[in-house]
């Protein structure tokens, strides 16, 4: 493989190490995410998410059902975290994100389970849903370097980030993919209890941009470094997909890769809700991938 993922250097120089010490420390007061619980959990206090101080997986595979650059002919090597900062009434893993359905690992098993990945032929580690365990993710990377990991890392978010933990991961991350789940706060808070949610993507985006830019993919069909970003249509607009649009192609860059994704359907507690309880139209669906031509998007979505 002749693309060299960024961690490497900063493993060679000492800095990674630096950026781990940085990272445990907010454990002491918990402000991995925009939430701020400030909980010690390195003393088995628990915040918003339930994660405690020890990682929990609840799988590792050859993953062949994400993006076509992300899966190439190997698939993508994704490991799901369990727990999440997000409180998705309609989330399709609510076992694993919101129950916390999982086995507790130690770094070096964490490390092994990437190197295995990356035994097994996948492109990349695909780390889902990792905002509230970076610090112990970027500690087992340290041990999986040094057993000859050398793939790039996909950092595959909600978007409901840190800022200041974002930038930490500046050179660790090669492949941002966050979600940009809505643009009203009012929205966001009745499905997510995250009422800054879209505040907080914003400038998330812009820093993931900065870090990475457009999503590069290499003359073999495969991503190597950049920001991806998913989208999830909602019935009646609920997601502010124009706005969203608007803001990716204006204030981000008019060649993002966006994944304009339109599996939604009622899950979870969705169903106690009248306006999410059905599936999206295939007008609704349309609209959106419109939308994103007009504001001149054109990477990513799908275009049949």
């Amino acid at each position: 493989m002749s693309y060299i993922p960024s961690y490497i250097n900063l493993h060679t120089t000492g800095e990674l190490q630096k950026r781990i010490s940085a990272l445990t420390d907010m454990l002491k007061e918990c402000r991995l995410c925009p939430r701020h619980c400030k909980v010690n959990r390195l003393q088995g206090e628990l915040g918003f998410c339930r994660a405690g101080d020890v990682l929990m997986l609840s799988s590792a595979f050859a993953h062949f059902g994400e993006e076509a650059p992300l899966v190439g002919s190997m698939g993508s090597g994704t490991i799901f975290l369990t727990h999440c900062n997000l409180r998705c009434i309609f989330c399709q893993n609510h076992d694993i994100s919101h129950l916390g359905h999982g086995e507790a690992v130690t770094l070096q098993q964490m490390a092994a389970y990437m190197v295995a990945l990356q035994q097994r032929g996948c492109h990349n580690i695909n780390l889902v849903t990792p905002t509230h365990y970076v610090p112990q993710i970027v500690a087992a990377l340290f041990y999986a370097i040094d057993r000859g990991l050398r793939i790039p890392l996909a950092y595959n978010c909600g978007g409901y980030e840190s800022l200041e933990v974002i930038k930490l991961l500046d050179g660790i991350i090669d492949i941002y993919m966050p979600d940009a789940k809505w643009s009203d706060s009012r929205v966001a808070e009745k499905y997510a209890q995250a009422p800054d949610y879209p505040a907080v993507v914003k400038e998330v985006l812009n820093e993931m941009h900065r870090q990475v830019g457009d999503l590069q993919i290499s003359k073999a069909g495969v991503a190597e470094r950049g920001l991806l970003i998913r989208h999830l249509v909602m019935p009646g607009g609920l997601a502010g997909t124009r706005k969203i649009l608007h803001y990716i192609a204006t204030e981000i860059s008019p060649h993002s890769y966006v994944n304009i994704m339109s599996q939604y359907h009622p899950e979870y507690r969705a169903r106690d809700f009248p306006e999410l309880n059905r599936r999206i139209t295939h007008e609704e669906y349309r609209e959106a991938i419109d939308c994103a031509r007009k504001e001149g998007l054109y990477r990513g979505f799908p275009e049949g």
